[in-house]
């Protein structure tokens, strides 16, 4: 019942719809949807609809699609044609790689990895110093610790995007950015934690709840490299080390 709430049908019955540039357009080929929480939605809800609801995937990406042509952006936590901006990192992008190792294609595939890599390299919330410097400090923008993490795991969707659909060039270069998370794991603790002026940020407790963080703390940060587990363990020491670490989460 909750996973089927939203997204919502944002278009009337001849497909006529409102778009990210405030102009009136016509879906021809789809249907186009509103409400894309994405940071609540791209771990779990977004990859059950491929498998339960592979037709609307689609729509929701060719949503994503247009609303990139029409507002030059990926939506991020769009409501009714508008972005809002209250969450983090890019998160159309591993929806629309999922989808599409799923075996749902039937969108154009060359405007997507366009519109990947404009989500991951505009003159916002942190995104010039994590590609300048290779992670987020404290000084560039709120919420560093988080958006480095989230920013390095769509890095890595876009790289096997790219790859798949022949674009070498740009599989190389986000996958050297998905490795940006080593920049902010410090093997010492075993923490992610919040870097100033090239070192780390003092006072630091694991538990607690600050503006280096979204919505968590660096307990459970601590444990996102979905992109490279294997090398988040050998930095760890190995799977029993791991495996410790888990246990006292």
């Amino acid at each position: 019942y909750h996973t089927a709430i939203v997204p919502n049908i944002n278009m009337d019955v001849d497909g006529q719809y409102r778009g990210m540039d405030n102009k009136i357009h016509v879906a021809k080929d789809f249907v186009y949807y509103s409400t894309f929480s994405l940071w609540d939605t791209y771990r779990a809800a977004h990859p059950l609809y491929t498998i339960i609801d592979s037709k609307r995937s689609l729509d929701y990406i060719k949503t994503f699609l247009v609303q990139y042509e029409q507002g030059g952006r990926l939506p991020v936590w769009e409501l009714s044609s508008n972005e809002t901006d209250c969450m983090i990192g890019y998160h159309s992008v591993p929806v629309i790689a999922d989808a599409y190792f799923k075996g749902i294609k039937g969108f154009d595939e060359k405007l997507a990895l366009q519109a990947m890599k404009k989500s991951a390299t505009w003159d916002h919330l942190g995104l010039p110093a994590y590609m300048k410097k290779g992670l987020i400090e404290a000084d560039d923008e709120h919420e560093s610790v988080s958006k480095t993490l989230e920013y390095a795991y769509d890095d890595w969707c876009i790289a096997q995007f790219a790859k798949a659909v022949g674009q070498n060039e740009d599989y190389l270069h986000y996958m050297q950015r998905a490795q940006y998370y080593k920049n902010i794991l410090n093997s010492k603790t075993g923490f992610v934690q919040p870097r100033s002026n090239g070192g780390w940020l003092t006072p630091f407790d694991p538990r607690e709840v600050n503006n280096h963080f979204t919505e968590a703390n660096s307990w459970q940060y601590s444990f996102y490299f979905p992109q490279d587990i294997k090398g988040y363990m050998n930095i760890m020491g190995g799977e029993k080390n791991v495996a410790k670490k888990l246990d006292a989460l």
